[in-house]
């Protein structure tokens, strides 16, 4: 199975900009500047979308619990079916430097996958998760948000970076080998400086 529509999920605007709930557009940026592609806004589907052979590149600029929306219609418009898209954004259960690629799964508590899987009518859809949690675990309760729309901080930067360098590996193995050949290759890895 290969995607070919590649969604990175994120907040827009500047005030989100290299927030941890942002990393999925981080990974996207990433992936654009290697596949040689850059992003055009297109308002018809809230969205940046960026074309390389053999699919797209969405950062919907919806917010994040109604970016299923923006899925939907590019999706639609391409003829996408679910299981060839692939969901890239943070997931606060797991450390920061790990990454699990899947072929669905649940929302998990994410806004972002909520939409997408309302908006998509499955969960059967492929993503790759990036941890964002702190050394100590997931945050509770009233520090959860505080957190996952915080910045990370100086001495996660060299991780971060790290991640989306693996991201980016990741998502394009499976354009050229398939999703079960880089999760076998991606998923027992810890990313760490």
């Amino acid at each position: 199975m290969i995607p070919k529509l590649i969604v990175g999920l994120g907040n827009p605007g500047i005030d989100y900009r290299d927030t941890r709930h942002n990393i999925g557009f981080m990974v996207l940026d990433e992936l654009a500047r290697r596949l040689g592609t850059s992003f055009n806004e297109e308002k018809r589907w809230h969205g940046l979308v960026a074309k390389f052979a053999g699919g797209w590149l969405l950062k919907p600029q919806t917010f994040m619990n109604d970016s299923g929306r923006s899925v939907r219609q590019v999706s639609q418009f391409y003829k996408v079916s679910p299981g060839e898209v692939l969901a890239v954004y943070d997931d606060v259960d797991l450390p920061l430097g790990k990454l699990r690629l899947r072929l669905s799964g649940s929302a998990g508590g994410h806004n972002g996958m909520k939409s997408m899987i309302s908006d998509l009518g499955t969960a059967a859809f492929p993503r790759l998760k990036l941890g964002i949690a702190t050394d100590s675990g997931r945050p509770a309760g009233d520090r959860l948000v505080g957190h996952v729309l915080g910045r990370f901080r100086d001495e996660e930067r060299p991780t971060l970076d790290l991640v989306i360098q693996a991201a980016a590996d990741a998502i394009i193995s499976a354009l050229q080998s398939g999703l079960d050949a880089a999760m076998n290759r991606f998923n027992r890895t810890t990313l760490s400086v």
